[in-house]
């Protein structure tokens, strides 16, 4: 006798979920039979929400911000912005931690990922090239390396010091209110105030 399981739709769609990152078999199971049982019209709107997403959302051209359609995001339309002032994170992600925290008025710059050795990601990997671009139209600018302070991110910052040492800008880094280690995703918004009033020279 054959045992009893979900139809093929609703194992796909488990399988699918259970991909998500901190979604297990369990939670995608609940997930799913929820839509089934109680939410089909929240689980149409969420299709269309995902398609739209993925159909339209891509990284900014300028600084690697999400965008939409590969328009400029929405700092580097903004014309009130101090285009003198460069803040390098890792990761499109590290921008609005920054952004909620109120303390900073400039451009971003995404880098796409940190060097590190271990895992095979060297800083051809990385858009360098494109802000060493950007630094060198704007002579005179600050720019503020906002990487992680793990030990590539460590690495990271210390390769972009001395290659933005041969431009003529300042050079800051992120000061101290992050944990060693941590992202920056895990700040709130006063100890990335902080941080960023305490940058120092690099």
């Amino acid at each position: 006798m054959k045992a009893q399981d979900y139809p093929p739709p609703v194992l796909e769609l488990i399988a699918r979920l259970k991909r998500m990152p901190g979604i297990g078999t369990r939670g995608a199971e609940r997930f799913a039979l929820w839509f089934l049982q109680h939410g089909r019209n929240d689980a149409r709107a969420l299709a269309t929400a995902l398609q739209n997403a993925a159909d339209t959302v891509g990284n900014c051209p300028q600084c690697g911000f999400f965008s939409v359609n590969g328009e400029l995001c929405t700092a580097c339309q903004d014309p009130l912005r101090d285009s003198a002032l460069y803040c390098v994170v890792e990761q499109p992600t590290d921008v609005l931690p920054i952004e909620r925290s109120g303390s900073f008025r400039g451009l971003y710059h995404c880098l796409g990922g940190k060097i590190s050795a271990l895992d095979g990601i060297m800083p051809e990997d990385l858009s360098i090239d494109r802000l060493l671009e950007r630094v060198s139209a704007h002579p005179g600018c600050e720019v503020i390396l906002a990487v992680g302070s793990d030990v590539d991110g460590e690495a990271t910052a210390l390769y972009l010091a001395d290659k933005l040492s041969r431009l003529d800008c300042r050079v800051t880094r992120i000061a101290q209110g992050l944990p060693a280690g941590a992202g920056l995703g895990h700040a709130d918004a006063i100890t990335l105030m902080r941080a960023l009033e305490g940058r120092k020279e690099v």
